[in-house]
């Protein structure tokens, strides 16, 4: 499956169509909209497969005072649609998005990870920092993190 799969800059308005079934789902639309999505800092990313977009990835520059690193940004709206999942697209998303932020200096990138999503995160060496906490109207979360050598 991974060698058909195509990784490639796009705008945070065609994230939505992926966000909205997986992360907002019967919430309204503009629920899918992230403080932060239109910077010029913001990194979009989407897995395609046969021109279908299938799985999103966003990389905020945000750093929080959690970690002492200059350059972080912040993993966010990590999607992929259903009939898409546990096929490597989410490990190629973050691939291909710490292929470009370690290019651009990053030290660091932290996420918020849904409780489901924690083993995910893990597999692709992201380390839980703290104790669980819960985002409303969202549910369970644990701060999660990766740290790079430049």
């Amino acid at each position: 499956m991974e060698n058909n799969i195509q990784i490639k800059a796009i705008s945070a308005k065609a994230t939505i169509k992926v966000r909205q079934p997986i992360l907002r789902t019967g919430l309204p639309i503009e629920t899918c909209v992230f403080e932060g999505d239109e910077l010029t800092s913001t990194l979009h990313l989407g897995a395609y497969i046969n021109n279908q977009l299938v799985g999103v990835v966003t990389y905020l520059k945000n750093n929080t005072t959690t970690f002492g690193a200059k350059h972080q940004y912040q993993l966010r709206g990590m999607a992929v649609l259903s009939n898409f999942q546990k096929k490597g697209i989410g490990k190629l998303l973050i691939e291909k998005g710490e292929q470009i932020l370690t290019n651009k200096n990053a030290q660091l990138i932290w996420c918020n990870a849904r409780i489901v999503a924690v083993s995910f995160y893990q597999k692709n060496e992201f380390k839980i920092i703290g104790n669980p906490f819960d985002i409303p109207g969202v549910g369970a979360h644990y701060m999660m993190y990766k740290k790079y050598n430049h």
